[in-house]
Order: C-alpha cells, then sequence, then structure tokens
C-alpha cells in the first residue's frame, strides 16, 4: 500500500497549494517548490517536495511539505507509546502545512497527515497513521471557531462518533504551552500512534481528515482577509507568534522527530512565521480585543 499512500499524499499536497494560490488571487504571491532527495551516504534516505510561498496579498509566509524517508533507528519522539520499536528501522511519509496569514484576524493555521511504518529485523513491520488540523487565532469569532470544529467532526464522523472528542481533547492535551499554562489556538483534532480501525479504515480516516482541510479553513479566511487593521493589530499579532514559535520548538513532536532523525532542516522548519516579537510580562488592556482572546478563546471548550 505504500505507493497508495504516497500518491494520496503527493495529490493532497497539490490541491492545496493551488488553492492557495487562487486565495492569493491575479499578482498574488506563488509558491516555490524545491524538490529534495537525500545523499547516498546519508543514514536517512528518501525524497520530498518542499513549497513555500513568501511575501504574499492574505499569506505572509505558506509552508507545505510533503516527505518520504526511510532510516535505520526510530528517534526517540516516535517511540514514546511503542517502547518496543526503539531502535527499529523506520519509514515515513507525510504532508505537513503551517500558514501565516498577513491580516492579523485571519488565523494561523497548521495541518499534518502521516504514516508510519517500523519493524524490529525478522518482524512483521507495524504501520500507523497520525496528523490532524488546528487553528490559532490572534483575534478570536466564536462562529470561525465553530465553522472549523464543524469540519473536522465531519470528517471523523463516518469513522465513529466517539473520534471526534476524542481527538479534539487530544488536539487540546497536545497544543498546550506547558511552559506558559496556556492553549495555543481554539484547536481541531489530532491523533497519533492510530490503527485501530485496521489499515484500510485507518487510511481512510487519514483521508478524510486530509480532505476535510481546505473546506475547514478557506471559507474563514476569505472571511476574515480583508478586513481593515492597523499597527495596533499587527503589533499583537507578532507578539502572539511568537507563542506559536516556541510551542514548535519546544514541544511540537514533529519538530523533534525530524531534527532527531536527520531530517532536513529547511523543510522541518517550514512552519516558523516570518517575523515574531517577544515582550517581557506583557499584559493585554482588560476588556480589549486582545484580552478576550485569552480569557475567551485560548480555553478548552466545546465550539459546537
Amino acid at each position: 500500500m505504500r505507493e497508495e499512500v504516497r500518491s494520496y499524499l503527493v495529490n493532497l499536497q497539490d490541491r492545496i497549494t493551488s488553492a492557495i494560490e487562487d486565495a492569493e488571487g491575479e499578482g498574488g504571491a506563488r509558491f516555490r517548490e524545491d524538490a529534495w532527495q537525500r545523499p547516498a551516504d546519508s543514514s536517512l534516505q528518501g525524497d520530498g517536495i518542499t513549497r513555500i510561498l513568501e511575501g504574499g496579498r492574505v499569506f505572509e509566509r505558506a509552508g507545505c511539505g510533503f516527505s518520504h524517508v526511510s532510516g535505520p533507528q526510530l528517534p526517540p519522539s516516535a517511540t514514546q507509546h511503542r517502547p518496543e520499536l526503539a531502535g527499529a528501522p523506520f519509514e515515513a511519509m507525510g504532508v505537513s502545512l503551517v500558514f501565516h496569514p498577513r491580516n492579523p484576524y485571519v488565523p494561523t493555521v497548521h495541518m499534518n497527515v502521516r504514516m508510519i511504518a517500523a519493524g524490529q529485523p525478522g518482524q512483521e513491520p507495524v504501520c500507523w497513521f497520525g496528523g490532524g488540523m488546528d487553528l490559532t487565532p490572534y483575534y478570536g469569532f466564536d462562529e470561525d471557531a465553530a465553522h472549523f470544529h464543524r469540519a473536522c467532526q465531519g470528517a471523523l464522523a463516518p469513522f465513529g462518533e466517539e473520534l471526534y472528542p476524542r481527538f479534539k481533547q487530544w488536539c487540546d492535551e497536545y497544543f498546550y504551552l506547558k511552559h506558559r499554562d496556556e492553549q495555543r489556538g481554539v484547536g481541531g483534532v489530532f491523533f497519533d500512534d492510530f490503527a485501530e480501525l485496521g489499515f484500510e479504515r485507518s487510511f481512510a480516516m487519514l483521508q478524510s481528515v486530509g480532505d476535510a482541510f481546505l473546506p475547514a479553513y478557506l471559507p474563514i479566511v476569505q472571511r476574515r482577509m480583508d478586513m481593515p487593521y492597523g499597527a495596533r493589530e499587527r503589533d499583537w499579532q507578532l507578539y502572539r507568534r511568537g507563542r506559536y514559535v516556541e510551542f514548535n520548538l519546544v514541544w511540537d513532536r514533529g519538530t523533534h522527530f525530524g531534527l532527531q532523525s536527520g531530517g532536513r532542516t529547511e523543510s522541518i522548519l517550514l512552519s516558523m512565521p516570518p517575523l515574531a516579537a517577544w515582550s517581557y510580562r506583557r499584559e493585554a488592556e482588560p476588556g480589549s480585543r486582545e484580552a478576550e482572546l485569552t480569557a475567551r478563546y485560548l480555553q478548552r471548550r466545546d465550539w459546537l
């Protein structure tokens, strides 16, 4: 099934990057494509396609990467829940994206879908899936959060009504900055080490999540991209982007997996925003839209 999974992922990357270029419109930015292959003498073998859009009318930076690699030893970040596979040879492929919009009223978004197979020598390989999507607003809107979560719920419903609340909770717990005691955003869904439906149904579920991304996110972009904003909103956006950087570098298992396995650094760090800022002990003005973000939107809650 390797080629079937790879074909789906490559096609998914094509569909998403084409839709983002359409959102940029005539005269907008276009993706730069960087196809790569690991050197023959590298311990990590494989290839991929990194696409980056920078300086756009709608997106200040948008990265969407496909990779398919194999290596002699699973990195520690991939064996937290599978200690029996520690040190086993592995194969991994996936699509990962992070889009940082220019307008502070448009939320940043992350999506990832992946398959990993691993097995000790002489044993049948074990295969599992992971991924999900989550939304990180700088200024919150109830209708945006509800729309995003409805799309996530709809993608998972055919595979079991219990999956959305389970994966939603998993997302809330995963995308959490422990050192700040703060949620990264309004969440979405997240799953990992997933194979309980069998290969065919688990892969079908992965495809449903990947296919739901554009309907979940683009209507929000179209609703907010032309809202007027000024220096205050831009300053807040850059400050909150700092939290995004902190999570990705300190806590994100995908970043750790890539770096620990000897992956391609430029592709691994495509999630970084072009600009971010930090302020010492900054506090939003009570009653402001900025204060509302923390009080209402960076809280674990039911958005449906």
